[in-house]
Order: structure tokens, then sequence, then C-alpha cells
């Protein structure tokens, strides 16, 4: 049996520019190969607790689980990782949805994913391969209302989850560098 029952909704999230949105899309479309920067500076207070400060915000705290000797004072690494990865799918339905014209009513993210450590971040433990630390395999659940068939707000998450820069930063090898300041 089909739940016909109608939902009614009081109130929509805040919507973005849409013309704003439009702009945007127009110059990337004449500009495919256009890339901004992302700045981040972090500073170790000791232990495993770190401040990474970006622009002018309040700083990002993150510390470990006291099982990996930090104090718990804040998302592990991975975690904070993670969240970049919702607030960016959340950006991407946000926007895919306002392109659509769908208004949302609700929007949430949920991400469980499996990290090991086996190698304790190369301080004696196990030898491992690259590709055999880190996240290993992560799951991501939506949860979206808006004035949209369940069909229509599927194709919204689709979309936004093939564009995110997050989370094709996690899917794709890129080139990644390190090395000693100047």
């Amino acid at each position: 049996m089909t739940d016909t029952t109608t939902k009614t909704v009081s109130a929509y999230l805040r919507p973005i520019d849409h013309d704003g949105l439009a702009a945007f899309a127009e110059k990337g479309r004449g500009n495919p190969a256009s890339r901004g920067k992302n700045n981040v500076h972090t500073i170790s207070q000791g232990m495993f607790r770190t401040l990474s400060y970006v622009g002018q915000h309040t700083p990002v705290v993150v510390d470990e689980p006291l099982h990996l000797f930090g104090e718990d004072t804040a998302p592990a690494p991975g975690e904070v990782a993670l969240c970049g990865l919702g607030g960016c799918l959340a950006v991407g339905i946000t926007a895919v949805a306002s392109w659509k014209k769908v208004k949302l009513s609700k929007l949430e993210v949920f991400i469980e994913a499996d990290i090991g450590n086996p190698g304790a971040w190369g301080a004696g433990g196990a030898q491992m391969q690259s590709a055999q630390m880190g996240f290993q395999a992560i799951r991501v659940k939506v949860f979206v209302e808006g004035d949209a068939t369940r069909a229509e707000l599927d194709e919204i998450v689709q979309q936004a989850n093939f564009y995110s820069p997050v989370a094709n930063t996690m899917r794709n090898p890129i080139p990644f560098t390190i090395g000693l300041t100047d």
C-alpha cells in the first residue's frame, strides 16, 4: 500500500542567490580550466591538538581521541575531513536544487567511513602501502525534502555528488607534494 497523504511544508531552507549561481556557472563554462585556491595554516598546540586557521574565521580545532593518545577536545582529523565532505555535498545539493528551481525544506547528510591506522602515523607501526591507509570506504546517506519527487531529489543528490570537489578529491588520486618551508 502506498502513502497518498499530502505533506504541507511551512518553511523552506534559506535559498541561495539563483542569479549569482547562474553567473558563476556561466563563468565556469567560459573558462573550464579556472582554479581557485584554498589556504589553511595549522599550528600544533602540543600532543595531537592543532588549530587550523582559514581566513578570518575562528580556528578549526582538531585532536585525537583518548585511545589514540589525544585529549579528545575536538574531532579527529579524519572526522574533520568528513565534515568537509558533508559540507561540500550539502553545498552541491543546494546549488543543483536551486538551479533546477527546487525548494528544499530539509537537508541532512550522514557519513560513515572505515579508517584504520595500523601504521601508527609512520611511528613504528605496521609497514603499509599508502593505498592501505586512510579511508578504506565511505558511505553517505542524504535525507532531503523539498517540492520535488523522490526521483527528482535523488537526481539532484547524484548530480551534486558527481560534481563535488571534495568527493572527487577523496575518490580520485591527485598530485600531492610535501616538504619543509624555506
